[in-house]
C-alpha cells in the first residue's frame, strides 16, 4: 500500500520560518506561506499514529475548490497550488477566534444540549429539538484558537469584552460567516448534500479581512446526505454523515477518546487504507470530481520539485 506523507523537512530559497501543526507543515516567507497538507490525522485532538495516504491531497484539493467558489464573498489568502499537497497564499495577522456556524443541532452543541444546556455561546437554542434538527436559523458559536489541548466555546460579549476582535470588525466576520455557509448550503445541495455545520477561519493582511485555512473540508465541515434526511429524522434514525466522524467513531469503539491513560487502538494497513477509501469517497461525494490519484512514487520529492519550481515562477 501507498505510504502517507507523516511530515515534511524541507529548506527552500528565501524561507524563514517552519511551523508544524496537528495535520499540515507550514513554509512561511518574507511575502507568502506555503502550506502543505500532511497525510496526518488527528482526533480528539491527538495526531494519530499512521498516516492516511491521500489525505492531505484531497482536503488541500477540496479546500482550494471552494476558496475559488468563495472568493467573491471575501477575499481569502490563496494565490497558488504548486502541488496536489501544496497551497500558497499570503501571510496574515490571524484572528485569535474560530468562527463556528452550525445549521442543525449535531457535535458538540447536540452534547450540550442533551445534558440541558439551551444557551451555547451566548446564543439561545430552542426547547423541543431532537438530534439532527434544523435550527430555525443558522447561530454562530465561536471558539478560540488553542495552540495546545481543545478550543474552548467563546461568547460575542467575551470576545469584545476581552478585545479578541473589535465590534465593527466581528460584525463583519459575522457577516461574512453568514454569507458563506449559505454559498456553502447551495454548493452543497446542488451535489444532494446539507452543510450541517463547519467552521471558518479569518485573518488580516494590510487592514484587510481575508479567509485563511481552508474551507468547507469534511476536516472543517460536517455533511448529511440530503436524500432521506427527513425520513430518518422522523423515524429517530441516525444521518447518513460526510465528515471525518467515522474515524472518531472506530477510536470511540476501540475504547479511545483522547482521555488519560487510553491508548490509540492499532491501525492495521486495512484499517489505514478503508480511512484512505473513505476519503477519496469524500472527495468525490462533495466535489463531483473524480479523484486522481499522482503518478509519482516518491510524494516528498514531487512537493520538493513543484514549491522549487512555483518560488522560481513567482520571484
Amino acid at each position: 500500500m501507498t505510504e502517507g506523507i507523516k511530515e515534511t523537512g524541507f529548506q527552500f530559497p528565501g524561507q524563514q520560518d517552519f511551523y508544524r501543526g496537528k495535520v499540515r507543515d507550514v513554509y512561511f516567507f518574507e511575502d507568502q506561506l506555503i502550506m502543505i497538507a500532511s497525510d496526518r490525522i488527528s482526533a480528539f485532538d491527538v495526531v494519530l499514529p499512521k498516516a492516511i495516504p491521500f489525505k492531505g491531497q484531497v482536503l488541500n484539493q477540496i479546500a482550494s475548490k471552494f476558496l475559488a467558489m468563495t472568493n467573491d464573498i471575501v477575499p481569502n489568502w490563496l494565490k497558488g497550488t504548486p502541488d496536489q499537497n501544496a497551497s500558497a497564499g499570503l501571510k496574515c495577522e490571524t484572528y485569535p477566534i474560530e468562527m463556528v456556524i452550525r445549521g442543525y443541532l449535531a457535535g458538540h452543541a447536540w452534547r450540550e444540549y442533551r445534558d440541558g444546556k439551551r444557551t451555547l455561546c451566548g446564543v439561545p437554542m430552542p426547547d423541543g429539538l431532537k438530534e439532527n434538527d434544523k435550527f430555525p436559523e443558522p447561530i454562530i458559536t465561536p471558539s478560540t484558537k488553542a495552540h495546545e489541548g481543545h478550543d474552548e466555546d467563546i461568547s460575542r460579549e467575551e470576545i469584545l469584552a476581552q478585545g479578541l476582535v473589535s465590534e465593527a470588525e466581528y460584525t463583519q466576520l459575522e457577516a461574512h460567516t453568514r454569507a458563506l455557509f449559505t454559498r456553502g448550503t447551495e454548493i452543497a445541495a446542488a451535489r444532494d448534500l446539507i452543510l450541517v455545520d463547519t467552521k471558518y477561519e479569518f485573518g488580516k493582511h494590510e487592514g484587510n479581512i481575508y479567509l485563511i485555512d481552508e474551507v468547507h473540508t469534511p476536516d472543517s465541515s460536517r455533511y448529511f446526505y440530503a436524500d432521506g434526511y427527513q425520513e430518518r429524522q422522523d423515524k429517530g434514525e441516525k444521518q447518513k454523515q460526510l465528515s471525518k466522524e467515522f474515524v472518531r467513531q472506530w477510536l470511540i469503539e476501540n475504547g479511545f477518546q483522547g482521555k488519560e491513560g487510553q491508548t490509540v487502538p492499532e491501525m492495521t494497513d486495512e484499517v489505514v487504507k478503508s480511512i484512505s477509501d473513505r476519503y477519496i469517497e469524500l472527495f468525490e461525494n462533495v466535489t463531483g470530481d473524480r479523484f486522481e490519484k499522482p503518478a509519482e512514487a516518491d510524494p516528498l520529492n514531487r512537493i520538493e520539485t513543484n514549491i522549487n519550481r512555483y518560488l522560481k515562477e513567482t520571484e
